[in-house]
């Protein structure tokens, strides 16, 4: 179907007469509409995945890749499973903790948060918010000395900074000659985390897990084991690993699990940003039908004369199917080479925009992510590239089937 000259002549009609100046234009913005839109759509999924990635990154700096705790809540000689789970495969950090829901309070403001127990000096093998330290350091908290680390909005909230003192008021309760009163418990200020995600900076609190133990009445026990994995997006397989060789003993969950409904929200927000955006390579693919039809028009005589020749119905589409391919190739060409600088760039190219019209598009302000991120997935870039040709090719076909229709007769009878 393709032979030399075939593709010859698809190419030989890609370049413009005098009298066909008006189809090269529409062949023209054809080429232009596929390539803005490939450029267009490769850009936003970048700048989606480096959200994506962004939000993953805060999001896995306070929570571990795996976490295990006891079936009632508590988890007793957890440094014997502690010894037992570091020495498997694909686990290279663990580090205890306590947890619990507190009621905090500090002049007249209250607030529900999360209180976490943990040792400073092990926190960091499963987590980041040693690094993200506003104020203070995690060190700070000493073992029955009751000091607390408070998220940025948290802090915010209560009206406290460094070495004030704030209250913890326990679900648990104290049996007193006065009736059953609620425990209570000072606490001193002496850190600040701001890890850039509003779910923690404004309702998570940290404490010393002695400190914790105490409030909660744990005594020797923890919550559970936090774990940090050797891969991150291999979690699900290897805490299913983990569950079945620690049995039903305890309780063991991902990282995917505890926040599934974010992660899959944002997966649809890319899957439909695709489609909507693909919709635009469409459009412009099914442009070259117009282009094409205009060129069968106007080689009605050429076509005439080469089925006389002895040219056959598929060699006739074979021309047209070339002339749209080159169109689709030279398209999906420059758009993705326009898409991947543009993605590769674009964290140069939004600060330049603002400094020129003076705006800032994400204010520090407002937003946590102040900048435009970008994620290149060489996989999005193949996949867009693919359908934007494939989608070229098919808008060939209807032109091309009604050029091999042509009866020679009908058309030299006028010649």
């Amino acid at each position: 179907m393709f032979k030399p000259l075939i593709l010859f002549i698809g190419m030989r009609y890609t370049r413009a007469k005098r009298r066909t100046q008006f189809i090269s234009f529409i062949t023209l913005t054809s080429v232009l509409g596929i390539a803005l839109g490939v450029t267009a759509l490769i850009a936003v999924l970048s700048v989606m995945n480096g959200f994506e990635s962004e939000l993953r990154e805060r999001i896995l700096g306070m929570t571990s890749h795996t976490t295990i705790t006891g079936r009632n809540g508590q988890l007793k000689n957890w440094q014997a499973l502690e010894d037992k789970i570091v020495g498997t495969q694909h686990v290279i950090g663990s580090a205890p903790f306590v947890r619990g829901q507190v009621m905090i309070s500090a002049d007249r403001q209250v607030s529900g948060t999360l209180l976490r127990g943990v040792i400073p000096q092990n926190e960091p093998k499963v987590s980041e918010v040693a690094s993200k330290m506003k104020e203070g350091k995690l060190s700070d908290l000493v073992k029955s000395k009751f000091g607390i680390v408070l998220g940025a909005e948290l802090a915010s909230f209560l009206g406290v900074r460094m070495g004030d003192r704030v209250t913890i008021i326990s679900p648990q309760v104290n049996s007193t000659p006065a009736g059953i009163l609620p425990r209570l418990k000072r606490f001193t200020v002496v850190g600040i985390f701001q890890v850039g995600m509003y779910e923690y900076d404004r309702n998570m609190a940290i404490t010393h897990i002695n400190d914790a133990g105490k409030l909660f009445r744990l005594g020797d026990s923890v919550t559970g084991l936090r774990l940090k994995l050797d891969d991150l997006f291999n979690a699900p397989k290897i805490t299913k690993s983990l569950a079945n060789e620690l049995y039903s003993d305890y309780s063991v969950s991902d990282w995917t699990k505890a926040h599934s409904n974010f992660f899959r929200a944002i997966k649809t927000e890319k899957r439909v940003m695709f489609i909507i955006l693909l919709l635009i390579v469409a459009v412009a693919a099914f442009n070259i039908v117009s282009t094409l039809v205009m060129v069968v028009t106007d080689k009605r005589g050429d076509i005439a004369i080469l089925k006389t020749q002895g040219m056959s119905n598929m060699s006739v589409m074979g021309i047209f199917i070339v002339l749209g391919g080159i169109i689709g190739i030279i398209g999906t060409s420059l758009g993705t080479l326009g898409g991947v600088l543009l993605a590769l760039n674009i964290e140069t190219i939004i600060p330049a925009i603002e400094s020129f019209m003076g705006v800032q598009f994400m204010a520090a302000d407002v937003y946590y992510i102040s900048d435009v991120p970008s994620k290149l997935v060489w996989n999005d870039v193949y996949q867009i590239a693919g359908i934007a040709f494939v989608l070229s090719l098919l808008a060939t076909l209807y032109p091309a089937w009604q050029a091999s229709r042509i009866n020679p007769a009908e058309v030299l009878r006028y010649e």
